[in-house]
């Protein structure tokens, strides 16, 4: 009777990462199935950020009273409403997932084979797609309100890397919250608590020189912050230092994975 050799050490070495990587695909696209019940949420949620960049970057234009140098205000506003868009999405992603758990959902993925990580990864990144679409609508209506920006294809593909991680951090943290509060209610008002906050202590609506100085503190640790410095590097050239703004979205969105896949047994208890 032969033996089949088992495989080398080494080709499981490389097919874990491999599987690993599979199994957060297939979550993320479990998740963006999702949208086929309801199109109409990619519509309804690009309002906001639509208003914001009308109303509000028209306003402000013309009042001339936050000083952005030679840039025009509607075009330093324009990736601070990208990044806000991802900001609201994302911040009541854990809502979901406490949905997932009183529908017994939850339960049944966890005691699949995936790793947690994998499972949290998959839904970080699928918020990440989702705000792609608002991104999208932004840029549009930003082209057509007459923004400067580039239309470059490799400089337009990292802005939307960047948009993934920055929503994929925000996402996680609201998980991460769900598995601490555990109810729909408590996620919801810490959600609206700090959404406002974390948008005003960033670079998306005014320069970080115009802040006083605790609120500057603040600023330089809200990753939010980085998102837009990357962001408008990326769309109108302002001076930006990439390898830090990049550093700290992927350390950011790789530590709200870590910390939302520690909490999520006790969402399943």
């Amino acid at each position: 009777m032969s033996v089949v050799p088992a495989a080398p050490p080494s080709v499981w070495a490389e097919s874990r990462p491999l599987r690993y990587l599979s199994r957060i695909g297939t979550f993320c696209l479990v998740e963006l199935q999702k949208l086929r019940h309801d199109r109409t949420e990619l519509v309804t949620r690009a309002i906001q950020p639509v208003l914001w960049l009308v109303i509000f970057g028209q306003t402000f234009s013309r009042i001339r009273a936050i000083p952005t140098g030679n840039v025009p205000y509607l075009d330093y506003l324009a990736p601070g409403i990208i990044a806000q868009s991802a900001l609201f999405v994302s911040i009541f992603y854990g809502i979901q997932i406490i949905w997932e758990r009183d529908a017994g959902i939850l339960t049944k993925l966890l005691v699949t084979p995936s790793p947690r990580s994998a499972l949290v990864a998959g839904k970080a990144f699928a918020a990440g797609v989702r705000t792609i679409s608002q991104a999208i609508v932004v840029l549009v209506v930003a082209a057509l309100l007459g923004v400067s920006m580039t239309w470059n294809p490799l400089k337009l593909l990292a802005v939307l890397v960047v948009v993934v991680l920055g929503a994929a951090f925000f996402s996680c943290l609201s998980m991460t919250i769900a598995g601490l509060v555990l109810r729909r209610d408590r996620l919801m008002g810490i959600g609206q608590a700090i959404t406002m906050p974390l948008f005003f202590a960033s670079n998306a609506l005014y320069p970080v020189s115009l802040m006083p100085g605790w609120l500057r503190a603040v600023s330089h640790v809200n990753p939010l912050t980085y998102e837009v410095s990357a962001l408008r590097g990326l769309l109108i050239g302002q001076p930006t230092t990439y390898w830090l703004d990049f550093t700290v979205l992927i350390v950011a969105a790789v530590a709200g994975i870590c910390a939302a896949s520690a909490l999520l047994g006790r969402l399943a208890r």
